[in-house]
């Protein structure tokens, strides 16, 4: 191991050690959040049947509708550059008012200029991004910082920390993740309304497969910039060091196959052939000393994309999943999703 990869892999598990508060509930099967019954005598088998229907069916579970209540809201805007914060409802209702309302910070560039959805890692803050905004209007790009499920003012009371997106509770989990894609492509019907031609999406961590399913679904998104990328969802959460609190709950209950088979569906696998044939582009951006998305994952993840001819680009650096947002990886992975999201929606 080199200097460089053993200092890289400290870092990592520093900040990760430094994260407080991770709850750690037991395993919940959660089947009433998928359309199950919490009393369900085979939890597992409903579970795999569940994930076989709704891939076969994802355009209609990932609802694409326009929400019928958006509303820019001027007095909102808190730095320079910021338009105001837009909301709608979730076309995903879950039991929590609070997390029913979707919330975006709204960067514009110009009104002819494309447009990007930018989507944050786990447990992102509200504050975090607008300089990652304001770089996209630099480049005559306009920006949608939109919350994730559970995120910020999403968060439900008594969890700060926005654990409902990815916790043992996998039907739960399986919801929050078709709700999150749901409201990417319900901005996206925003911003083709407002006369945005050319609509990317900008994904971190959680953010990128959520983002990536948006884009294998939506014909209204021509480009994608995914920072970490992986094939499956249970695999990273079975093996990455930020989950590793998540993976404890379940460990010895089900297997890591169960896992992946599961949340099948709210991975971003089973709908790489949607993007066969398409003008779409994507770029991937992967750490190669990333404990939580691991490089075999995300190869993987590149392996798929050329099995499909699908047009991608990709940038590898030796650093991890925290130490990207860390110069100079921070400087390079932006000039290189800038630069990409320019050239691709132009």
């Amino acid at each position: 191991m080199s200097f460089l990869e053993q200092y890289i892999r400290r870092y990592e598990h520093s900040r990760w050690a430094n994260e407080q508060d991770r709850p750690t509930p037991g395993l919940a099967w959660g089947l009433e959040h998928s359309g199950g019954r919490a009393s369900e005598p085979d939890p597992a088998t409903f579970l795999e049947a569940f994930a076989e229907r709704t891939i076969a069916k994802s355009d209609e579970w990932f609802d694409g509708t326009p929400a019928r209540d958006y509303r820019l809201d001027p007095r909102g805007g808190t730095v320079p550059g910021e338009a105001g914060v837009l909301t709608f409802t979730s076309a995903v209702a879950s039991q929590w008012p609070e997390n029913n309302v979707v919330y975006g910070r709204f960067f514009p560039a110009r009104h002819s200029s494309p447009a990007v959805i930018v989507l944050g890692q786990w447990n992102a803050r509200w504050d975090q991004y607008a300089d990652i905004c304001r770089w996209l209007n630099f480049l005559g790009i306009t920006a949608l910082k939109l919350s994730l499920p559970y995120h910020d003012r999403r968060a439900i009371p008594g969890h700060p920390r926005a654990d409902h997106l990815i916790g043992p509770n996998i039907g739960l989990t399986i919801q929050a993740n078709q709700q999150a894609v749901s409201d990417v492509r319900r901005a996206a019907r925003w911003l083709v309304a407002r006369g945005y031609g050319k609509i990317g999406v900008l994904g971190a961590s959680i953010g990128s497969s959520v983002g990536f399913i948006a884009l294998a679904h939506d014909a209204d998104i021509h480009a994608g910039a995914f920072l970490h990328v992986s094939t499956f969802f249970g695999e990273v959460v079975a093996n990455g060091l930020t989950t590793m609190h998540v993976w404890e709950a379940m460990r010895g209950k089900i297997s890591p196959d169960d896992l992946r088979r599961y949340w099948a569906p709210i991975s971003p696998q089973p709908y790489f052939h949607k993007l066969r044939g398409s003008s779409k582009k994507c770029l991937a951006i992967i750490g190669e000393n990333d404990p939580t998305f691991s490089p075999e994952y995300s190869e993987d993840f590149l392996i798929a994309m050329r099995e499909q001819g699908f047009d991608y680009e990709a940038l590898k650096m030796p650093c991890g999943h925290y130490s990207l947002g860390e110069a100079p990886f921070k400087y390079i992975a932006g000039f290189r999703f800038g630069t990409f999201l320019f050239h691709s929606l132009a």
